[in-house]
């Protein structure tokens, strides 16, 4: 028995036929595998250090109570975060410090207008007459108060002009602190000189007693006014 395959010679009259079934065989076979590629979920994730990978299988998902914080960081809140935004831009810009001292009538009053405006304000306290020596080279004066608003020094007390200084750089004319804001505690203008230590070495030799010499009487310092502050 033999089998009568169909001719592909040129001149076969069932080749084109044949052909054109393996081509449109191959066809459905391309068209079949686009299909499955269109079909299949590409997943998108992106690792702990940053880098973005690409997979069909979906990524594992960490539940949020097994997450742990990078070393003992601790989460802090950015200084002046408590003020409201507009607030707080005009604070970086415009920062306010006011220099003041104890009995000092006009202080006082600065420091309600600025309290009362809801001013966030640093405060400076003059009390030694090395405070006294560096208001002087800040201010070119020992008046107090002093009020500084970004670059402008504005010196002594006055409720209108402090008001326009204040309306200048954007502050607002009421309040609009949080009922949690709180203003920062007065510092001294500069730091205390540190206190040398007068413990003698436990060798030292006894030092020989020197005659005494009575020192001048020195005048009674005010010390609620040290350096001649004038108010």
């Amino acid at each position: 028995m033999h089998a009568h395959f169909p001719s592909f010679l040129p001149n076969g009259s069932s080749a084109p036929s044949v052909a054109h079934r393996w081509l449109t065989l191959a066809c459905v076979c391309a068209a079949m595998g686009v299909s499955a590629l269109q079909a299949q979920t590409i997943y998108r994730s992106v690792g702990s250090d940053g880098k973005v990978t690409f997979s069909d299988h979906p990524p594992v998902v960490t539940p949020a109570s097994k997450l742990k914080p990078a070393g003992n960081a601790v989460a802090r809140q950015p200084a002046g975060s408590t003020l409201p935004f507009e607030l707080r831009q005009v604070v970086a810009k415009y920062p306010v410090t006011l220099y003041t001292s104890s009995s000092c009538t006009p202080c006082d009053g600065g420091r309600s207008l600025l309290l009362e405006r809801g001013v966030p304000f640093t405060e400076k306290t003059v009390t030694t007459a090395q405070d006294a020596a560096a208001l002087q080279n800040l201010s070119g004066s020992t008046s107090l108060p002093f009020l500084t608003i970004g670059a402008q020094h504005v010196g002594g007390y006055s409720s209108t002009a402090w008001t326009q200084y204040l309306d200048a750089a954007g502050y607002p004319q009421h309040s609009k602190l949080p009922a949690s804001y709180r203003s920062p505690v007065a510092t001294a203008m500069t730091a205390p000189e540190p206190v040398a230590n007068q413990s003698a070495p436990k060798n030292a030799a006894t030092p020989v007693a020197s005659p005494q010499v009575t020192a001048p009487t020195k005048p009674k310092v005010n010390h609620d006014n040290p350096a001649g502050i004038q108010f």
